[in-house]
């Protein structure tokens, strides 16, 4: 069955600790130690997430890291690609990916479509704010 890697689950932990922060900005050391995360993965979880611009960092003394705007405008769909990149379940759903050879004569591939369709509009239909107002 289709697994989301440690990274998105990391990554997914960290956006819900930055939208409950009660102050602006959270360090990295102190995200690592509340959420039991390697402080070096999550440096590279944390600088994938600020590439795709959902969050963003403030160097020095006092920086850290911080969301890019409200958790209600956060889509976990957004942070698990980010994280995970154009996946799709099988090669025929990726976007922008490789046609599979047996493309026109597969019976299946509607099948594959639907059930990519319903991941994504799952994903894309929880928020940031949805996860934290529990």
């Amino acid at each position: 069955m289709f697994r989301i890697s440690t990274k998105s689950q990391y990554g997914l932990r960290a956006m819900i600790y930055l939208a409950k922060c009660k102050c602006k900005i959270c360090s990295l050391k102190e995200i690592s130690k509340k959420e039991g995360i390697s402080f070096d993965y999550l440096e590279k979880i944390l600088s994938r997430l600020e590439k795709a611009g959902l969050i963003r960092s403030k160097k020095g003394s006092q920086g850290g890291y911080f969301l890019s705007k409200k958790p209600a405008r956060i889509r976990i769909g957004e942070i698990i690609r980010a994280l995970e990149g154009e996946k799709g379940l099988v090669m025929c759903t990726v976007k922008h990916g490789k046609n599979c050879p047996l493309e026109r004569k597969c019976l299946a591939r509607s099948f594959w479509f639907k059930i990519q369709k319903s991941l994504d509009s799952v994903l894309d239909s929880i928020t940031l704010f949805d996860l934290i107002k529990k």
